[in-house]
Order: structure tokens, then C-alpha cells, then sequence
């Protein structure tokens, strides 16, 4: 797995929204998070520098402050609420997603609250270890494309 400068965070590629909105989530991702198939994830809210969302499990972001979301909206936690459906905490913006085949599909609405659209490029950026990154803006994403040698993935395979 790259690192695009000395002391910077480590990318998997780039993983582009299809029409569909389905966004491959890249196996070894999926094998250093020990995510499994058919697991619900939650997404959140990037930063304002990167944008985009964060993925995670409900039982690593629960030992974080993020986790304060599953006290606070059991509707969520508790994924009572519809797949893709947005709920508002603490500023930042959540839903919940299935993994099916190696891919994630949020309806286009949703992707829009994320600043996302189909046929983005999201830069996959392994985070703290509580959620994988999924970027579409920001200096990382800037030095990102200056590496046309990196990784991409696509719904399709």
C-alpha cells in the first residue's frame, strides 16, 4: 500500500461511484479492517479539508467519541432505519451501508450530502484504524493525482 509522501498517510487507490452509486470497497481494505461480507457498516461525514465519508463498524467507532452516535440515535445503531438514510449528530452526518460484494451502494441523494457524485474518483485512505477514508477533495487527494500509478477500482471489478 502506498504512501504518497515520507510521514503521510497510507492509500489503497482510487475507487471511482458508478451510476449506480455502488463504490468497491478494495479487499485488503476489507482485510485490515476484518470486515466480512454482508456486515453493516456506518458512514460518516469526512472533514472539511477531504470530504467525503468515513467507514467504520458500529463496534469500532462504539469505543471512540464517534461512538457517542449509538447512544444518542439507537434508530441508527440499532439499524432500524433505512440503508442510506441520513440522520444528523454532533455536527457530522451518518448512515448505515451493507457490504455486498466487495461494494457499497448509497442512493444519489445521500451521495450528494457526502459532496459526492457518480463517476467521482474517491482517494480510499486507511484511517485511525476506527474508519477507512474515502476522499474526494484536499492536498491529499491534490498529491494523489500527481501518482498515476496507483490503484484503481472500480464496481465491476
Amino acid at each position: 500500500m502506498p504512501q504518497l509522501v515520507k510521514g503521510g498517510k497510507h492509500v489503497f487507490g482510487w475507487s471511482r461511484v458508478d451510476q449506480d452509486g455502488r463504490i468497491r470497497v478494495p479487499l485488503e481494505a476489507m482485510r485490515e479492517y476484518s470486515w466480512t461480507e454482508g456486515e453493516r457498516l456506518l458512514l460518516l461525514s469526512g472533514s472539511r479539508t477531504s470530504g467525503g465519508f468515513g467507514l467504520g463498524s458500529l463496534a469500532s467507532l462504539r469505543g471512540s467519541p464517534l461512538g457517542s452516535v449509538a447512544d444518542a440515535r439507537p434508530d441508527l445503531a440499532g439499524l432500524s432505519i433505512a440503508e442510506g438514510e441520513l440522520v444528523q449528530h454532533r455536527g457530522r452526518t451518518y448512515c448505515w451501508v451493507e457490504l455486498r460484494g466487495g461494494l457499497i451502494r448509497l442512493p444519489s441523494e445521500t451521495l450528494g450530502r457526502y459532496g459526492i457524485a457518480t463517476g467521482d474518483d474517491l482517494l480510499v485512505i486507511r484511517g485511525s484504524g476506527l474508519a477507512l477514508g474515502f476522499a474526494v477533495r484536499g492536498p491529499i487527494v491534490e498529491e494523489a493525482r500527481k501518482h498515476p500509478a496507483l490503484e484503481r477500482f472500480t464496481a465491476s471489478g
